[in-house]
């Protein structure tokens, strides 16, 4: 298996999991500035890491 398609596969799970985690945060919102950037930070991350990770995945060939 070739390196770049483990990289992305990993950045893809890594982008999953940080948007389950902004997920959650969001249901748990208290309100406050803190937990909004918090929510704001972890989705954006997240959405980062999922499409590159996909991206890396989509552009590799196999041999």
């Amino acid at each position: 298996m070739n390196i770049k398609r483990i990289f992305g596969a990993l950045l893809t799970v890594l982008g999953i999991g940080g948007l389950i985690y902004a997920a959650i945060l969001f249901v748990n919102l208290s309100g406050g500035t803190h937990a909004i950037k918090e929510v704001v930070i972890f989705t954006i991350l997240g959405l980062v890491f999922f499409i590159s990770g996909i991206s890396l995945i989509q552009t590799i060939r196999d041999n």
